[in-house]
């Protein structure tokens, strides 16, 4: 008989977080019960030194698992899917990695996932003072990238129509690797003349962009001015944004417009989203969807937390009927900070990536 799985189906809006060891407790149950896991887990437990169902007691226990991140380059994504999803389950889309380090790995996503992680999103908007109702424009990857597809959900749910300048980052970081900058320089811009049309002919009220084109539509007068009459909001992601850029945006370039940020990837279907509340000169920290999204921050060489103020390497895992994608060692670096009361993990700031990572050299490019 199946075991008992509810402690998963936490509602979209729960009044006070969900008790997150009990929560990791059923998802072991979840996926590795050959009635309900997915073939991928089924088969990678053989090869474990544990028995998840029987060792995973608490969320500090998904530090048991290897990082398994590097197989999701080559394996089946139909063998990702588990079982209990049923044989046609509602596939909201198969994702990749942006191939920062490698090869791109791949995960699917399904509808009930893709509408909690947006609904958690668009939460957080709101607590930032975005408004509702608005036209968007994205400069965000699309195509396979997780990112194009939760842009297409915020704007339709929190706002009308959402208007797409595609991004191909892998493109980016292919000229920027082979030397040739004044190429990588003229697709950006390229990308910017396009949003730059959008902003004249549409009444567009929120903006999602990355860090590096921000900092060339901030060049353009004509283009800051345009925003700083039409945009409420700004949202900003795919690289950093440093102290010293965000507190001049928040404080001189764009005075009247909401600026907040959000951290993630592909791996954990979803992001962390900026701290509501902060002020201009507080560095920017991120909160993960606990219990289903949650980081620990670090010392690569033990595996231990850091404590609190000091700086490591992410770890980011994913837990939800969806997908299982635990201990992922991540190529940032981070300031571990307390997540809110209640929730697992850890809080992030100060984030930026290494130099090399799983014996590449780390190129951001434009996302």
């Amino acid at each position: 008989m199946p075991a008992d799985t509810t402690a998963l189906d936490i509602p979209l809006h729960p009044e006070r977080q969900p008790d997150a060891d009990a929560f990791v407790r059923a998802a072991m149950d979840w996926h590795f019960d050959p009635e309900t896991g997915s073939p991928f887990w089924l088969r990678r437990a053989k090869s474990l030194d544990f028995d998840p169902r029987a060792d995973v007691k608490s969320h500090d226990d998904l530090a048991l698992f290897p990082n398994v991140a590097g197989e999701l380059r080559t394996v089946p994504v139909a063998d990702l899917v588990p079982r209990g999803l049923g044989s046609r389950p509602a596939v909201a889309g198969v994702f990749e990695s942006g191939g920062t380090t490698g090869a791109p790995k791949r995960v699917w996503c399904d509808q009930d996932w893709l509408d909690r992680v947006t609904a958690w999103s668009n939460a957080n908007l709101d607590a930032h003072g975005f408004p509702r109702g608005r036209e968007w424009l994205g400069l965000t990857p699309s195509g396979p990238h997780f990112v194009g597809r939760l842009f297409e959900e915020s704007a339709r749910t929190h706002g009308t129509v959402g208007h797409r300048i595609d991004l191909d980052p892998r493109w980016v970081k292919k000229l920027i690797a082979a030397g040739k900058r004044d190429a990588s320089d003229a697709y950006a811009e390229h990308l910017i003349d396009q949003a730059a049309e959008v902003l004249r002919t549409q009444d567009i009220g929120v903006l999602t962009i990355t860090p590096p084109l921000l900092e060339r539509l901030a060049r353009r007068e004509d283009l800051v001015d345009l925003v700083n009459r039409k945009v409420r909001a700004i949202r900003w992601g795919g690289t950093q944004l440093d102290a010293e850029s965000r507190h001049l945006y928040r404080t001189e370039v764009f005075p009247d417009t909401v600026l907040y940020g959000h951290y993630g990837n592909t791996m954990i279907l979803g992001i962390a989203g900026e701290r509501a509340g902060l002020g201009d000169d507080d560095p920017c920290v991120f909160d993960t969807y606990s219990p289903y999204i949650t980081f620990s921050v670090i010392d690569p060489a033990t595996g231990r937390r850091v404590p609190y103020g000091e700086r490591g390497r992410v770890v980011m895992n994913h837990v939800s009927r969806t997908l299982l994608l635990p201990n992922n060692l991540e190529r940032d670096l981070a300031t571990r900070l307390a997540a809110p009361e209640g929730r697992a993990g850890d809080a992030v700031a100060d984030i930026a990536p290494v130099a090399e990572f799983e014996e590449e050299t780390v190129i951001e490019g434009v996302y």
